[in-house]
């Protein structure tokens, strides 16, 4: 029950509760080995994902086979819900898993209608998909501000200027491996790379794999 009890969707609500509550849910659990498609394009869904374990990315691909990551999805996370509530609407993107995971199905219907006697954490459940769905627009927000900037510098440093003010560390932890990161920012993976070596070069990032490290002025410092 951990995983689900940590989701931003079962958040302050108690086992014995959540326990009563996955049976009304139509709950189903499956695994996917990493590459495996979830969703693919031009698919509808009934029901939201709630990931347990592992990693889950939402994928656009152009007809030239471009791709882009538009999120991550970590575990705790929810995916599919508004394909879920919208009944008939059908996926513009792929959903796959980044590496072996296990996701929790629930059936939207069932999530946004109480019970009858309208239960204390049926409706917390309803009031943490809204904050999720509002978390996920202030995000893809925050997207549109990261591939915005023309230059791959102006990205990059959007990105990892907030990333340091979510995480308020120092060195950062990526989601993203090399291709990923490039992907999420719209960009060529090569001319990604060339940026951050340029980057290093000239003292404003040090890095290894998906771990950074943030060189700015002590005036400027957040972490």
């Amino acid at each position: 029950m951990d995983p689900v009890l940590n989701s931003t969707l079962f958040r302050g609500i108690e086992e014995k509760d959540a326990l009563v509550m996955l049976k009304c849910l139509d709950a189903r659990k499956r695994c996917y080995k990493k590459g495996e498609i979830i969703f693919r394009a031009g698919d509808t869904t009934d029901s939201l994902g709630l990931l347990l374990s592992g990693s889950v990315h939402l994928l656009k691909e152009d007809l030239w086979g471009n791709q882009q990551i538009l999120s991550p999805i970590a575990p705790g996370q929810i995916f599919a819900e508004v394909y879920a509530c919208i009944k008939g609407e059908t996926f513009p993107f792929r959903v796959c898993a980044a590496g072996d995971c296990e996701v929790l199905f629930l059936n939207v219907k069932r999530v946004l209608s109480t019970c009858s006697s309208s239960c204390a954490f049926h409706n917390r459940l309803i009031q943490n998909l809204l904050f999720t769905l509002a978390s996920k627009n202030l995000n893809l927000n925050r997207k549109i501000d990261y591939i915005t900037p023309k230059s791959i510098r102006d990205r990059v440093i959007a990105y990892l200027s907030d990333e340091a003010l979510r995480q308020e560390r120092n060195p950062l932890e990526l989601p993203f491996n090399r291709q990923q990161m490039a992907d999420y920012l719209c960009v060529e993976r090569s001319a990604l790379s060339k940026e951050l070596s340029r980057m290093q070069d000239e003292g404003l990032i040090s890095y290894r794999k998906n771990k950074f490290w943030l060189h700015v002025p002590v005036s400027h410092k957040c972490c």
